[in-house]
This record gives C-alpha cells, sequence and structure tokens, in this order.
C-alpha cells in the first residue's frame, strides 16, 4: 500500500466521522470495491489517459450515483480527476483499518491446510480477542501447500504454527 493511498483513505474516514457517517461511507465503499473487483475493465475505463475526464466522470456518476453516499462518489470522481483511480483498492482497505481500529476490532487472516472445525474456530477467535484484547474478526482462507497447523495474521504480526515452520526450525538446527 502507498503512502498516497493512505492519505486518501485516511482523508475520506476524517470526512466521515466529521458527518457522522462512517459505516454509510463504508457500505458505499465497499460496493464500490466489489464492482471494481468484479470489472476490472471499468477501472482500466477510469484509469486510461486516452478517454476524456468529462466521460470518466459522467459514467461515475450514471453507475454509483443513488447507490453510494454522494461524498463517496466525489471522492472516487477526485481520484478519478487526479489520475489516482487505482489508488482506490487500497485507500478502501486503509479506510476500513481505521473504521476497524477505531471500534477497536481486528482482523485475523487464519490460513490452514484444511477447513478447520467449528468448534477450532470458536476456540481461536476466543484466544485471540483475549490476546487483543479487542473484538476479533475472522477470515479462513484453505492453503494445501501447508502440511498442517495454522498460520494466523493479526494486526500486522503472524503467528505461524505450521508444521512446514517447525519442520524448518528443525532442519535449521540439525543443519546448524
Amino acid at each position: 500500500m502507498t503512502e498516497i493511498s493512505k492519505e486518501y483513505g485516511t482523508a475520506l474516514f476524517m470526512l466521515a466521522c466529521e458527518k457522522n457517517s462512517r459505516e454509510d461511507y463504508a457500505l458505499g465503499i465497499e460496493r464500490l470495491k466489489d464492482a471494481f473487483e468484479e470489472n476490472p475493465e471499468y477501472l482500466d475505463f477510469l484509469a486510461s489517459l486516452s478517454i476524456p475526464a468529462s466521460e470518466k466522470i459522467a459514467a461515475i456518476e450514471r453507475a454509483f450515483s443513488g447507490i453510494v453516499p454522494e461524498d463517496v462518489v466525489s471522492y472516487v470522481k477526485l481520484l478519478c480527476e487526479r489520475g489516482r483511480i487505482r489508488c482506490f483498492i487500497d485507500s478502501a482497505t486503509e479506510y476500513k483499518r481505521l473504521l476497524d481500529e477505531s471500534k477497536r476490532v481486528s482482523v485475523a487472516k487464519v490460513t490452514s491446510a484444511t477447513e478447520l472445525l467449528e468448534k477450532e474456530k470458536v476456540a481461536l477467535k476466543n484466544k485471540l480477542e483475549k490476546i487483543s484484547k479487542t473484538s476479533v474478526e475472522m477470515e479462513y482462507l484453505i492453503d494445501k501447500s501447508l502440511i498442517g497447523g495454522v498460520i494466523v495474521e493479526l494486526d500486522g504480526k503472524i503467528i505461524d504454527g505450521s508444521l512446514r515452520s517447525r519442520l524448518q526450525d528443525i532442519k535449521e538446527v540439525i543443519n546448524g
């Protein structure tokens, strides 16, 4: 993530706080992010230097006015006008991070070789909430290349409890 993306995401979050619309903006941003991820050619259209800015702005208004908060539409138009539309996804991620932080919510990305059992998910969530002293939203990913165990990313820290990591540690001890 670039500093520019962080600055734009922070600026939008500050505006949302000022207008007491953090959740409304978050929903609008999520809709836009989903639209851009589902239709990457739309983002290419908005980033194109060969298309007049007025045409891109009109397309944004047609597509999103009335669907997402007007300030969020204006935000996307501003990114487009300044040639920074490619920063949108990262700025949306920064907005979400700031929103979660303001609500004292952490997001944990849990990667395992197979789907965890429901009781394992609950136990892991409870343990992470105790460690972080925040509410934790869980994201689960499957990585078949893991032999076993889990890798957890929480608040920028990685807890590698994978079997692959443990075997690597043993190999380093053996090879000295």
